[in-house]
Order: C-alpha cells, then structure tokens, then sequence
C-alpha cells in the first residue's frame, strides 16, 4: 500500500479499477485548512491523463509493474519495434508508449520498457546517452562569461540547449531525465 503522501513521478497505484502513474505531484500546505496532494496521473492501460486532489492519508494498492531490457530495432513509420535480447522475440508498439523515450534512442539501442500484466505501457531511455549534434549555430567568441547557452539537433531529432562552444560534429552526453547537456567527448 501506498498513500498519497507517497507520492512521486513514476510510482504506479491502483485506483478504481485501473492503474495510474504519478506524472507530476505538488504536496500543498495551504494558510487555513488541511494539506493535500495535487497530482496529474496518467492511465498506464488508456493513456488518459487527469489531475486529481488526494488527502494525503489517503491509500492505494502499489501495481507491480514488470521493466524488461530490449533493444530497439527500427520504426516503420506507425510502429515501433523492440527486440527482447534473450529470447529475440520481437514487440511492435505504438507512438504513445515510446513517445518520450525515442528523441533520444538510435537504432540498435537498448531501452527498458515497462509492462503491467504482461501488457506494455512505456519505454525508458537509459539515464545518459552519447549523441551527435547535426544542427547548431556557430558560437560567438568573447561571448561565454555568461555561461551562455545555444539550441542544437541532435542526430535523433531531439532539441538540447548546450554551450557556446559546442560544434556540429561534436559528440555530446545527455541526461535523459531532465533532457539536460552534461559534457562533450
């Protein structure tokens, strides 16, 4: 059991015959009055997002949520397909579980995908990725005693805010958590 008090991204609970994921929480102490739990839950079976207010006492049933390594192959343009590396079985999913996760995975990358009751519902990076930047502006000199920051494309697509100095060409390492630029190879 968990209560609401609990509650943190990625933790999954049951409530009302579904299983939700924590996407965002906020504990509130107002002035008057009792504290709560606000908190944005997502169906992990329908992918419906609600924002609901709890009491912090109140408490749920944890799901047990099953992760498995798999690789990820290719995409054929609707779905994308996962390969389990020890029994090279092969998993086609759809935009909406991999959504997150595919701005950052380059063929042939290893991700963790979740499943509940053998049903999957979303695909994880890993925690830090090497990439290549393919687009960024050049850097003005003389122009980095602010700790600047410029927008770049990495060869996935996705977009990273990193230093001036950072070149097209340059392989960079990311935190996919946070989407955040951490050093330059």
């Amino acid at each position: 059991m968990i209560s609401a008090g609990e509650f943190r991204k990625g933790i999954t609970f049951e409530l009302d015959g579904d299983v939700y994921q924590v996407v965002d929480f906020q504990h509130v102490k107002p002035g008057k009055g009792a504290a709560f739990v606000r908190a944005k839950i997502k169906s992990v079976m329908s992918g419906v997002t609600k924002e609901l207010t709890f009491n912090p006492t109140e408490r749920f049933a944890r799901a047990h949520i099953e992760t498995k390594e798999m690789q990820y192959l290719y995409n054929d343009g609707q779905l994308y397909y996962f390969m389990d590396t020890e029994t090279y079985e092969q998993l086609p999913l759809d935009k909406e579980a991999v959504e997150e996760a595919m701005v950052f995975l380059k063929e042939n990358d290893n991700a963790t995908v979740r499943f509940y009751k053998g049903k999957p519902f979303e695909v994880l990076a890993p925690n830090f990725v090497e990439l290549e930047v393919i687009q960024t502006e050049p850097g003005v000199k003389g122009d980095t005693a602010t700790g600047a920051t410029k927008p770049a494309t990495v060869e996935t697509g996705a977009t990273i805010n990193v230093p001036l100095f950072v070149n097209v060409g340059d392989i960079i390492k990311i935190d996919t958590r946070t989407g955040e630029y951490l050093s330059r190879k």
